[in-house]
């Protein structure tokens, strides 16, 4: 069959049967539906504003030392005849516990020698009285004798002159008379002299019964007791043993404090120091006037120590600032205090805190109030918010302080409940519809992790 024969009877009514077919489905089926153009949400994680009191806090560190030390320092030399047992490093010691004795037998022959010196004085002095008394009654008779001497004198003068004696007779009378005219001034001469003697042998006396202080304090000196309970650290002594003047037997570190000098940055103490005293605009920058205002604020303070996965924690208070600001650094030490550090052992296998512990130290200072929210919201000095119609907004916002991964805002940045998107959409347009999501979680993990820091 020719090829022009099969397209005429076969291809072309096939053709028209489909093209009548399609026809008629397409006359008989309904119009498509039309569907209209829809502004498309982004879904976004939100958190609610909420006010809350959060406590401003500053972690340093430091060294561990006592508040006070005490050298057993020798006040005079000898030989040891006592050291106390427990003088041995790591041995508490209490208070007013003997640590080492020096031999007295020295210092109580000084004593014994001052003793007799003063009783040889004191002699002296009484065999002065009885030799003044002496003198005075051998003055009385002398004067007596002077006289009668000078009455010879006027009758040998009267009968020189009636001629009745020659001069020689009257030269003897005179001359008898000077004799005991200078007899009696020596003996008012040695009576001169008795009061600067007994001053003399007063003054020796008094050298006597400074020497016998000096011998008795020497004594007392040759025990060295303790004054302060206090853990040994340090010794250099034993029985027999020749002590100098001056030299250092042991050292001892007292227990009833530790104290802790933590470095930390100026600007956040700054910080710290201006959120707790609101009527304070800047800090101090002299050292006394911020130990003063350390005062005032009442800050608080914790020490704390790690122990592989356990921390052990210590009360303390903030006594003084240190007395110099490192300046190239920029940190200012900040001395804390930790009453009845060993006593504070407790159960168990709690260390007491000794010299040497590197701790770090949280300083507090009182709660604040205001919005808390994820540091992580704060993007370029704005929070992204999302409005009553769950649109973008921006808010510029200026947080009060940061602390870890927290932010506090003043309470008026936002209104309580506002959503704050913690994931912007990509890009932000301003205005945009949102799809928010509200995250419990964030919050409660975010403080329950600054409390544990």
């Amino acid at each position: 069959m020719k090829t022009g024969f099969k397209l005429a009877l076969i291809t072309l009514p096939i053709a028209a049967i489909g093209a009548g077919i399609l026809a008629y489905v397409v006359s008989t089926s309904p119009p498509p539906e039309r569907s209209t153009l829809a502004e498309r949400s982004a879904a976004v994680r939100v958190i609610p504003a909420d006010s809350r009191s959060l406590v401003p806090t500053l972690t340093g560190f430091g060294l561990v030392t006592p508040q006070r030390t005490f050298d057993a320092i020798a006040e005079v030399g000898g030989r040891v005849e006592y050291v106390n047992p427990g003088l041995r490093g790591g041995q508490i010691l209490p208070a007013g516990a003997v640590l080492l004795r020096v031999s007295p037998t020295d210092f109580n022959l000084a004593i014994a020698q001052a003793k007799a010196n003063i009783r040889a004085a004191e002699a002296r002095l009484a065999e002065l009285d009885v030799s003044e008394q002496n003198q005075r009654d051998a003055l009385e008779i002398e004067r007596e004798a002077l006289e009668v001497k000078a009455s010879d004198l006027a009758r040998a003068e009267a009968l020189f002159k009636a001629g009745t004696m020659s001069k020689g007779a009257r030269d003897q009378s005179r001359a008898a008379h000077l004799a005991q005219r200078q007899k009696v001034q020596g003996i008012e001469s040695t009576l001169a002299l008795f009061p600067t003697q007994r001053t003399v042998q007063t003054e020796q006396i008094a050298v006597y019964q400074a020497t016998l202080a000096t011998a008795q304090l020497n004594l007392e000196r040759s025990e060295l007791t303790l004054p302060f309970a206090a853990r040994v650290a340090a010794y250099s002594v034993e029985v027999g043993q020749f002590l100098k003047t001056g030299q250092t037997a042991a050292s001892l570190d007292g227990i009833e404090r530790a104290e802790v000098v933590v470095q930390v940055s100026l600007d956040d103490f700054g910080r710290l120091v201006r959120l707790g005293r609101s009527t304070a605009p800047t800090m101090p920058i002299e050292p006394t006037q911020m130990t003063e205002a350390l005062h005032a604020l009442g800050l608080t303070a914790q020490v704390r120590l790690r122990l592989g996965e356990q921390t052990e924690t210590w009360p303390a208070t903030v006594d003084r600032v240190s007395d110099g600001i490192d300046l190239r650094s920029g940190t200012v030490g900040v001395v804390v205090v930790v009453e009845n550090a060993y006593g504070q052992s407790g159960q168990g296998n709690r260390p007491p805190l000794t010299k040497g512990m590197f701790v770090d130290v949280v300083l507090s200072s009182a709660p604040v109030s205001g919005l808390v929210l994820p540091r992580s919201a704060l993007r370029d000095g704005s929070l992204y918010v999302a409005d009553s119609d769950n649109r973008l907004r921006m808010v510029a916002a200026t947080p009060r302080f940061e602390q870890g991964e927290i932010a506090l805002f003043a309470s008026d940045t936002l209104a309580q409940g506002t959503h704050v998107l913690l994931t912007p959409p990509n890009p932000v347009i301003e205005g945009q519809l949102l799809d928010p999501h509200v995250d419990e979680g964030l919050m409660p993990q975010l403080l329950a992790k600054d409390a544990a820091q």
